[in-house]
């Protein structure tokens, strides 16, 4: 399905104006916005036009990665780790899904009551107030500590590399930017954790937070340098816009 497929390119390019926009604030401000607060500050300094057409981008790269999980269509397989690379596709469909309403209620200028962070801190709260809730934080930063090292693998490994049809000349470059661009992923993941673990510590959920207050708690030499990874993240993403394979929506078009 042809359409589908460059909608879902669409939500490549909405995903690398959010990443990029919210490193490139951080280099230049030193302001941090998780994606929900960068997609109302584009709404009121682009337009809600824009910000609405990234919103049709991030439902659909969220029904794909639904599709991926669902048909298989890299051939994960459905042994553990397969299924488990499934299901880390079907959450970031969702996730994705959660951005595209987003940017509808940014489009509209309603805002969007709780961002990334509060998220975080509501999930906190809500552990902490449980029997043994201090054992959950802790299991969700482990949680949190896996995707990290997931980033930093495929910064290291470079399989990210197999799934984008480019020139040789423009191989070398684009392999940098996505390298930069995990690892950068990989350490606000990894702070996350930290703070969660802070969190537990103090029993206080308000020392949780998302990727805003992840960026926040780095000194400022390691929030330019991991905005910076960041904002080449962006990039990449706006690359793999235009030359990264979409299986799941060709088979889609063959199944019916």
């Amino acid at each position: 399905m042809k359409t589908f497929e460059s909608v879902t390119r669409l939500g490549f390019a909405a995903r690398g104006l959010m990443y990029g926009a919210i490193g490139w604030l951080a280099l230049r401000s030193g302001r941090t916005e998780d994606p929900r607060g960068i997609i109302e500050y584009l709404a009121s300094g682009i337009g809600a036009v824009l910000v609405a057409v990234m919103a049709v981008g991030f439902f659909s790269y969220g029904a794909w990665r639904l599709l991926e999980a669902w048909l298989d269509s890299e051939r994960h397989g459905s042994d553990a780790k397969g299924i488990g690379v499934r299901l880390a596709y079907a959450g970031s469909g969702f996730i994705h899904f959660g951005f595209g309403i987003a940017a509808i209620l940014a489009a509209l200028h309603a805002r969007h009551s709780g961002g990334g962070g509060d998220a975080q801190k509501t999930g906190a709260a809500m552990a902490l107030a449980m029997p043994g809730g201090q054992w959950l934080v802790y299991l969700a930063a482990a949680v949190l500590a896996g995707v990290a090292i997931h980033q930093f693998r495929k910064a290291w490994n470079l399989k990210f590399m197999r799934h984008l049809d480019c020139s040789p000349a423009a191989h070398l470059w684009i392999c940098w930017l996505g390298r930069a661009g995990y690892a950068a992923r990989g350490a606000l993941f990894l702070t996350m954790g930290w703070l969660l673990v802070r969190a537990g510590e103090a029993h206080s959920p308000g020392r949780a937070g998302g990727i805003d207050d992840a960026l926040g708690a780095l000194p400022r030499s390691a929030q330019l340098a991991v905005a910076a990874g960041v904002l080449l993240f962006g990039l990449f993403s706006l690359t793999e816009a235009g030359c990264r394979r979409v299986p799941a929506a060709r088979r889609k078009s063959t199944l019916r």
